[in-house]
């Protein structure tokens, strides 16, 4: 699992770019495994019994958030605004890698604290960071144009027993689940036919998921993403516990019957999972594929995960491992079902 998320977490999948991490994706999947991409950036591996009718569709988004080149200025700053929900607050004084034509390591300007009269202490505004890469505009130009993709650089890392960081967690923990998935039932007679998505744009409006989940019309679909870990300051009842199982999603909008089924998988397989309840939509990929077409029965899994939307999210590899465990067991379930 550390080298999965280590390769994982060290493509710069910004929203728009997914397809740089094709390679990776292709390497950690089962050599069985038929794989495609589209337009849209998705990647697609299918597994299983390609000719049935009972399609599971699994569903993580393969994006990651950063930002996007604006303009160049006078003195070769460049200006950069959001791709995706990023955390302007810990964004000052941070390496990122710039997408041009050449990457390129620069770092997010900021003002020294002797220079400042307190007002810079909130996050900053769209349309006030800049990077600076060390060039004047003539040279910087040569490799970087606006609309280039920007990524906050940390190198992934493996912390103390089983608990990792890296930026990109959020989903890359997902994608790992879903390739563990497809390592564990690649051997196995499926009698379901299995698709696996990769999807992209989630971080800026669930396009991927979208457009691709129409595609494939499946039978349903499992969703996972990543939710929010218990750390000070955050409320109880907003978050699941670090090692304690992956998360399933209770909501209006989620099917009920598979929500049921997979607690039931996990107590009679000793899997520990934990429960989590949202009103209304659930902020992930479920919210666009279940009403996909005349709609599209859906499960929600998340992975607890802290500091997210930073360059130092944290995840525990035992609970990435225990949803593929969790996922593969639901997908046996239903092909033997079909049988």
């Amino acid at each position: 699992m550390e080298n999965i998320l280590t390769q994982l977490c060290s493509c710069y999948t910004v929203s728009g770019s997914e397809l740089e991490g094709f390679s990776v994706i292709k390497n950690l999947l089962p050599q069985n495994a038929l794989l495609e991409s589209d337009c849209n950036g998705n990647i697609i591996a299918t597994l299983g019994n390609i000719n049935s009718d009972d399609v599971i569709l699994l569903d993580a988004h393969n994006d990651r958030i950063g930002l996007i080149v604006e303009y160049i200025d006078d003195n070769g700053f460049l200006k950069v605004s959001n791709c995706g929900g990023i955390d302007r607050r810990v964004l000052a004084g941070s390496v990122v890698t710039v997408l041009g034509s050449k990457p390129l390591r620069g770092i997010i300007s900021c003002l020294s604290p002797h220079l400042s009269d307190g007002a810079e202490d909130k996050a900053p505004k769209n349309g006030t960071l800049y990077i600076d890469t060390g060039l004047n505009k003539t040279e910087v130009e040569k490799y970087v144009s606006p609309g280039d993709k920007v990524a906050v650089f940390a190198k992934p890392k493996k912390l103390i027993g089983s608990k990792f960081s890296a930026a990109g967690l959020d989903n890359k923990a997902g994608v790992a689940s879903l390739i563990r998935t497809a390592q564990i039932i690649a051997d196995s007679n499926i009698n379901s036919c299995v698709k696996i998505l990769f999807s992209s744009q989630e971080e800026t409006g669930l396009l991927g998921s979208r457009t691709a989940s129409f595609k494939i019309n499946p039978s349903c679909a499992v969703v996972v993403d990543v939710s929010f870990a218990s750390q000070p300051s955050v409320p109880a009842d907003k978050c699941g516990v670090m090692s304690k199982g992956p998360m399933l999603g209770t909501a209006p909008i989620l099917d009920k019957e598979m929500f049921a089924d997979f607690k039931t998988i996990a107590s009679e397989n000793n899997i520990p999972y934990q429960t989590e309840v949202m009103n209304g939509t659930t902020g992930t990929n479920a919210d666009a594929i279940t009403a996909v077409a005349g709609g599209i029965r859906t499960a929600l899994v998340s992975i607890p995960l802290r500091n997210m939307h930073t360059q130092a999210e944290v995840i525990d590899m035992q609970d990435i491992e225990v949803t593929a465990k969790l996922i593969a067991l639901y997908i046996q379930k239903r092909g033997a079902e079909n049988e």
